[in-house]
């Protein structure tokens, strides 16, 4: 995988959603729009919010859909077909049960394990040849409970190390651009703590 053009958050749009935990890849956009004082403008042909940045001179797309995360492929897709950029060089950001809160693995390509905005996504690029940052929000135990628990709201301490383990992942930033991602790997998946300690 060479240089990031896209990078894509998913969600669930509106109020209701936006604290979340099926929405970590929202408020993964947010804290790198913060960063990189970056404001998003809504593009209706792209059923999304858009805006471009600079990260480790690469010129960037950071786009959060405004679609629900089971249709994310419907945004994502025009978005990338109408600025020509190929999968492998668009980064996803979601949530992923398979990790512990305060977790974050990048991972390039697989399937989509069950995760709807995924799903949907390969659909629509007809490729699963992406990478993927995975932001851990635990698993509640129970298989017929994950709908439910996605989609309310984690506790204090775990909506905490959320978003300790997002703001740690964007120090990682520009290298996963730049393409360096068995650097990133490495370091990133080096330490369980993400203050790196």
């Amino acid at each position: 995988m060479g240089d990031i053009s896209l990078i894509a958050g998913l969600g669930n749009p509106g109020p209701d959603y936006e604290a979340t935990r099926h929405n970590v890849g929202y408020w993964f956009v947010n804290e790198l729009c913060s960063q990189y004082n970056l404001k998003l403008k809504l593009e209706s042909r792209f059923k999304g919010e858009v805006g471009s940045t600079n990260i480790n001179g690469t010129p960037v797309w950071v786009f959060r859909p405004s679609t629900f995360m089971n249709e994310s492929g419907e945004s994502i897709g025009p978005l990338m077909r109408y600025f020509g950029i190929e999968p492998e060089a668009l980064l996803v950001v979601h949530d992923d049960l398979d990790l512990e809160s305060g977790i974050v693995r990048l991972k390039n390509g697989g399937g989509h394990g069950g995760h709807n905005g995924l799903r949907d996504l390969i659909k629509h690029l007809g490729s699963a040849n992406f990478c993927r940052l995975r932001i851990g929000i635990s698993h509640p135990g129970n298989p017929d409970a994950v709908t439910n628990y996605v989609l309310h709201r984690p506790p204090v301490k775990e909506r905490s190390e959320i978003l300790s383990s997002i703001e740690y992942s964007i120090g990682f930033i520009g290298q996963i651009v730049k393409g360096n991602h068995a650097l990133v790997m490495n370091d990133l998946h080096a330490s369980k703590d993400p203050s790196g300690i």
